[in-house]
């Protein structure tokens, strides 16, 4: 799949900021007054500009408001109707932390559920699709869950929750990839059985379905060198898991390791998520020749 800044930017961000949330709604840390202002300020920062930035996928940003009427169906829907539910709802509670000065348990409570479903609603627009059976597996979910709540964690301050949530979401990462590059194999899906033929031999396209670049081979096709993925793995293990655990563990840390342990977390996931899109092999490849990595 074609990997759009707009989308990488939307899962990676909109993934942190609902992260925090999640803790800042279980009291962690139980901040009051400016102190709660700016850990607010910073989640919706990031929950909103990463929503925001999924527009500019859309061929008609306009009528993003359209998503809201197909929640029967459409996990994009569900996803529209969680996040504002858990906005609102934790506006509320961030109003009273601030202004008030008291921290209402039971909104916290509830603005927390509704942050991390919103994370998970978002995991399955992807983890639904049986088209790209890279993402149709039950880890897509629980990478995008275990990321958000290791990012945080990381960005609430919590330390020792931090560290523990960063080694078990680098060890989902680790499991996506290595169950997703077997996923279009067990599928089965063959250019035979896309095309309807049976197994009278080998079949191969005599010629290409269009003699140019195409929508879908911009968006569907996407392929990506196997020596470059496997290096961006190492980065986005490295950067986005191992490394901040290293910062925030080393004796006497400061703020100072920990805003670095928080960026070099950010720069892994961007690589992270940008190999989620580029990776994923959507069937209609079979038609172009174009599948898997190339070596």
């Amino acid at each position: 799949m074609h990997p759009a800044p707009s989308v990488i930017a939307f899962t990676t961000l909109s993934g942190l900021g609902f992260g925090l949330l999640v803790f800042l709604g279980l009291g962690e840390p139980a901040v009051t007054g400016w102190t709660a202002f700016w850990f607010f300020l910073i989640s919706y920062a990031l929950a909103v500009g990463g929503l925001l930035a999924s527009t500019f996928h859309l061929g008609h940003p306009e009528r993003a408001l359209k998503a809201f009427s197909q929640w029967r169906t459409s996990w994009l829907s569900r996803e529209a109707w969680a996040a504002v539910a858990a906005l609102v709802v934790m506006g509320l509670y961030a109003a009273a932390a601030v202004f008030l000065g008291t921290r209402i348990a039971a909104l916290g409570l509830i603005g927390a559920a509704l942050s991390l479903a919103t994370v998970f609603t978002t995991s399955m627009i992807y983890a639904q699709l049986k088209t790209v059976p890279r993402w149709n597996q039950v880890l897509t979910p629980l990478h995008f869950v275990s990321a958000s709540l290791a990012g945080g964690a990381l960005l609430a301050g919590q330390i020792t929750p931090a560290a523990v949530l960063l080694l078990l979401a680098g060890m989902i990462q680790l499991g996506h990839w290595r169950v997703g590059d077997a996923r279009f194999a067990e599928a089965g899906h063959t250019l035979a059985g896309a095309t309807g033929l049976g197994r009278p031999g080998r079949i191969r396209a005599f010629e290409p379905p269009h003699t140019g670049p195409n929508y879908l081979l911009r968006e569907m096709a996407f392929v990506v060198g196997r020596k470059h993925a496997l290096r961006l793995r190492l980065v986005a293990a490295v950067l986005g898991y191992a490394l901040p655990i290293v910062l925030i563990l080393t004796p006497g840390a400061g703020h100072a390791l920990g805003g670095l342990a928080v960026l070099c977390h950010l720069a892994g996931m961007l690589a992270s998520r940008w190999l989620f899109f580029a990776e994923a092999e959507h069937v209609v490849g079979l038609y172009y020749g174009r599948h898997g990595t190339r070596g």
